[in-house]
C-alpha cells in the first residue's frame, strides 16, 4: 500500500496542511509536518471529523431557513339580492363592501369576540371604528405603494440590530469586507476559518453559507441584504404623499379576450402582431377615463406564463378576472384566482363575450361560487359585470367600478422622492439598444436621471410611452419605456434611481460581481432525439438547457415551463437564459456542458449554425410555447416521435431592393451559403429575428429563370406574398425532409 502524507491527505480536503496539522494534534495524534505519514487511523478520523462537521453545518443550516407561513382567510358575509343597473351611489357602496371582506375576521374568531362582549370584558368597536380601521390597513398594505417599512426610524431599526447582533450583508461577501463588518481584523476571521477546516484568503469571497457559519463563530446571525436598503432608503413623510391611478392587472384564460377587452378600452389593436392571437409578453397601457387615470397590466393567458401572471400580480392594486360567458371557468382561471388572493388584492370578475348566443353569464357565476367568488346578487361580495370586448357592452360599468374601487383603496405616493419602480419587460432593439418597460411606483422619473436597474446601470436616454410617444417625466402608476441601460434587465427586476451616476455603476459593479460568482460556483453534448434511450440505460441524469428567447419575459415563462416538467428520473437544469439571437458563446456552453439550445422567437446565426454543426449540438427553435413545452416533455419520456425537420439549404443576404410595377418588391441578393432554390421554404431574418416565413417565388440570374443559384453568386429573389423585404435582412432558404427516429 502506497503511504500516504499529511499534505496530501489535506489537498483530498482541499485544506491547507496547518489547518490539518492542527486537527490532528487536537486530536492526540502525534505529527511534526506537512511530510509525516497518515496511517489508516489517523485517516479514518479525520474522514468522521469532517462527515460531523457538514452534518452539523447542514442541520444549523436547516434550522435557520425553517419559518412557517401563515395562511389567509376570507369570508363573504351576504347581502341583498339585486338585479337593475346600480348608481355611481351603490357602486360606491359595493366597491367599499368587496374592500371590507378582504381584512373580515374568520367565523370562530367572529364568535369569540362575541363571547367576549357578553362576559363585560371588552367593549365591541363601533361601525365606524371598523370602517376606519378597515381604511387605514388598505392604505398601508404593500400592492405597489409606497412601502411603509420606510417610515420606521432608522434608530430604532439600528437598536434592534444591535440587540440581536445581526449583520445585514450581501452574498459573496470577501472576507475583509465580512471582518469589517463584524469590528474585528481579517487575520482574526482567516484564523477562525482554518480552524474550522477553511482554507481563505483575505480578497475571497464567501457564499452565504459559509458566512453564516463564520459570523456565527463571532456571535453574530447574518441576513440578506435586500435591493432597498443596498441602495439607501428615503424617508417618505406622511404629509408628501399624493392620490396616484390605481394599477390593473387583467387575468384569465387564454382565448377569453383579456387582450381583446383592452384593445376597445384603448382604441388600439395589439393582438395582430401575436402568435395565434395569444399574448406571448407582458404589456403596460395607461388609459384616461372619467373621474382620472387607471393603468392596465395585460398578462399572457397561457398557463406556462404562471410566473410572469404572479409577477403582475405583486405591483397591482386591483385584478380584472375574465372569463369568457361561453366557456366558463378554466384552469387558467384558477391559477389566476389563486394568484390575486396571495397577493391580497381585490377581485373584479368581468364575464365576456356576452353577446353570443351561446353565453351563459349565470352559469359561470355558479362555477366562479365553488371557489369563493360570490356574486353580489347572491348574497356575496365580489362584483361581476357582465361585457362585450367586441361591442363595448358594460365596459364603462366596469371602468367607474375599477375608478371607484381605486378611491375606496386611498392609493397614495411621494411623486417628489427618487422614483423606484419595477420593470415589466425588457427587450434588445436593433437601432435603440436595451430597452426596459418600467412601472414607476413612487417618485416622478426624469430624462437625464441616474439609475440602477438589476445588474445594469445607466442614465435615463429617452422615456417613451406605450405608442412610442417621447415624454419628460413619469409618475408613480405611470408605465414607461426607457432607453439609456447599459444591458437588458430582466422582468421583475427593482428600478431606483441614484443620487450620483458613479454611485449606480458602483451598485451595478457589486451585483455583476456577485452574479459572476454565482454563474461561476453554479457551473457531453446530448439531442432530444436519443434522451430517452438514454434515460432508460440510466446514462442521463440531468437535462441540461439554454434556453434564448426576443424578449425577457417570454424567456422566463419558457424556462419555469420546462423545470416544471422535472420528475425523478431526470433532473432539468437550465444552465444560460438570456435575450437576444442565438450566439457562438451559447454553442461553445452547449458543447462544454452536454446541453440542448432552446430557442423561442430566434434563430442562430450563420457562424453559430456552422459551429453547432461542427460540435453536434442540438438547437431547436419555436414560436408558440406550447411546441417547446411538449417537445420536451415527449423527449424526456422517451416518446419522440418520428420528426419532420429542417435542412437548411443556403442563406442570402439582400445587398439591394427593386419595385417592379405587375410584380411587386425583388430582392437583390448576394448568395452566401449553400444555394438558393425556386419554390423551396424561405424565412426573412431581421437582426436574426424572423420577421416573415413563406415561399420563394421568383429566382432569376441576370434576365433569366433559373431553378437554382450557388453560393458565390447574385441573383433576384421574390418572396411570395411579401413586400416589406429589407437591405441588410438575410434570406435563410430550408426544406422539411423526415428524419426517423433512432433507436
Amino acid at each position: 500500500m502506497e503511504t500516504k502524507r499529511v499534505y496530501q491527505l489535506a489537498k483530498e480536503y482541499d485544506v491547507s496542511s496547518e489547518a490539518l496539522l492542527s486537527l490532528l494534534k487536537s486530536g492526540g495524534f502525534k505529527v511534526h509536518g506537512h511530510m509525516s505519514v497518515v496511517t489508516e487511523e489517523m485517516e479514518d478520523w479525520v474522514r468522521r471529523k469532517f462527515q460531523e462537521e457538514k452534518r452539523s453545518s447542514i442541520q444549523e443550516m436547516e434550522r435557520r431557513k425553517a419559518f412557517a407561513s401563515r395562511p389567509s382567510e376570507r369570508t363573504a358575509p351576504k347581502r341583498k339580492r339585486r338585479r337593475r343597473r346600480r348608481s355611481k351611489e351603490e357602486l360606491r357602496e359595493a366597491v367599499r363592501v368587496e374592500l371590507s371582506s378582504m381584512r373580515e375576521p374568520p367565523k370562530a374568531q367572529r364568535h369569540a369576540d362575541e363571547r367576549r362582549k357578553r362576559r363585560g370584558k371588552r367593549r365591541g368597536p363601533t361601525r365606524e371604528e371598523v370602517e376606519e380601521s378597515i381604511r387605514r390597513t388598505l392604505a398601508t398594505m404593500e400592492m405597489g405603494k409606497a412601502r411603509t417599512r420606510r417610515h420606521r426610524e432608522k434608530g430604532e431599526e439600528k437598536e434592534e440590530a444591535e440587540e440581536r447582533k445581526v449583520l445585514k450583508v450581501s452574498e459573496f461577501t470577501s472576507v475583509a469586507e465580512l471582518a469589517e463588518s463584524m469590528g474585528v481584523s481579517p487575520s482574526e476571521v482567516i484564523t477562525k476559518c482554518l480552524q474550522m477546516g477553511l482554507m481563505v484568503t483575505i480578497n475571497q469571497r464567501l457564499d452565504m453559507e459559509t458566512l453564516s457559519m463564520v459570523a456565527e463563530e463571532f456571535g453574530y446571525e447574518v441576513e440578506l441584504m435586500e435591493e432597498y436598503e443596498e441602495l439607501g432608503e428615503e424617508e417618505v413623510p406622511e404629509g408628501e404623499l399624493e392620490p396616484r391611478p390605481p394599477v390593473v392587472t387583467v387575468m384569465g384564460h387564454v382565448d377569453h379576450g383579456k387582450t381583446t377587452l383592452l384593445d376597445y378600452i384603448r382604441k388600439t389593436n395589439v393582438v395582430a402582431g401575436e402568435s395565434g392571437g395569444i399574448t406571448q409578453h407582458i404589456g403596460a397601457y395607461e388609459v384616461s377615463v372619467d373621474g382620472g387615470k387607471v393603468t392596465f397590466l395585460d398578462t399572457p393567458g397561457h398557463e406556462a406564463f404562471t410566473a410572469m401572471r404572479a409577477r403582475g400580480a405583486r405591483v397591482t392594486d386591483i385584478v380584472v378576472l375574465v372569463v369568457a360567458a361561453d366557456d366558463g371557468v378554466q384552469p387558467q382561471t384558477v391559477e389566476a384566482i389563486d394568484h390575486a388572493r396571495a397577493a391580497g388584492v381585490p377581485i373584479v370578475v368581468a364575464i365576456n363575450k356576452i353577446d353570443l348566443p351561446t353565453a351563459n353569464p349565470e352559469r359561470v357565476k355558479r362555477q366562479l361560487s365553488e371557489y369563493g367568488l360570490i356574486p353580489e346578487e347572491w348574497g356575496g361580495k365580489t362584483i361581476m359585470v357582465e361585457v362585450s370586448a367586441k361591442t363595448g357592452q358594460g365596459v364603462d360599468q366596469l371602468l367607474e367600478t375599477l375608478v371607484l374601487m381605486g378611491e375606496m383603496l386611498e392609493l397614495k405616493a411621494n411623486p417628489g422622492c427618487r422614483a423606484r419602480g419595477v420593470v415589466v419587460e425588457a427587450k434588445l432593439d436593433k437601432g435603440r439598444g436595451p430597452v426596459a418597460t418600467v412601472l414607476v411606483q413612487e417618485g416622478t422619473l426624469h430624462v437625464g436621471d441616474p439609475f440602477v436597474v438589476g445588474l445594469y446601470s445607466g442614465r435615463v436616454r429617452a422615456l417613451l410611452d406605450e405608442r412610442g410617444n417621447p415624454k419628460e417625466s413619469a409618475g408613480p402608476s405611470t408605465p414607461v419605456q426607457v432607453l439609456g441601460i447599459d444591458g437588458v434587465p430582466q422582468a421583475g427586476d427593482t428600478f431606483a434611481v441614484t443620487e450620483t451616476e458613479a454611485e449606480a455603476r458602483e451598485i451595478s459593479r457589486r451585483r455583476q460581481q456577485r452574479h459572476r460568482e454565482q454563474e461561476y460556483r453554479r457551473a457531453r453534448r446530448i439531442t432530444l432525439t436519443d434522451l430517452g434511450r438514454r434515460i432508460e440505460e440510466g446514462e442521463v441524469k440531468e437535462l441540461r438547457l439554454i434556453v434564448k428567447g426576443d424578449v425577457d419575459g417570454s424567456v422566463e415563462a419558457l424556462s419555469d415551463a420546462l423545470m416544471a416538467l422535472e420528475d425523478e428520473k431526470v433532473k432539468v437544469q437550465i444552465i444560460r437564459k438570456g435575450v437576444g439571437a442565438i450566439s457562438e458563446s451559447d454553442v461553445l456552453l452547449a458543447s462544454a456542458s452536454d446541453a440542448v439550445i432552446v430557442g423561442f422567437h430566434v434563430r442562430p446565426d450563420q457562424r453559430a449554425r456552422e459551429l453547432a454543426s461542427q460540435e453536434g449540438v442540438d438547437v431547436r427553435t419555436y414560436n408558440v410555447i406550447y411546441e417547446a413545452v411538449e417537445d420536451i416533455k415527449a423527449a424526456m419520456s422517451g416518446l419522440l416521435p418520428p420528426e419532420r425537420k429542417e435542412e437548411i439549404l443556403g442563406t442570402a443576404e439582400v445587398r439591394q431592393t427593386f419595385r417592379i410595377p405587375g410584380v411587386g418588391v425583388v430582392a437583390g441578393c448576394y448568395v452566401q451559403s449553400g444555394l438558393i432554390r425556386r419554390g423551396a421554404s424561405v424565412r426573412v431574418l431581421r437582426d436574426n429575428v424572423v420577421v416573415y416565413e413563406g415561399e420563394i417565388a421568383s429566382l432569376k440570374r441576370f434576365k433569366e429563370d433559373v431553378r437554382e443559384v450557388q453560393a458565390g453568386y447574385e441573383c433576384g429573389v421574390g418572396i411570395k406574398d411579401f413586400q416589406d423585404v429589407k437591405v441588410g435582412d438575410v434570406l435563410e432558404v430550408y426544406q422539411v425532409v423526415e428524419v426517423p427516429r433512432e433507436a
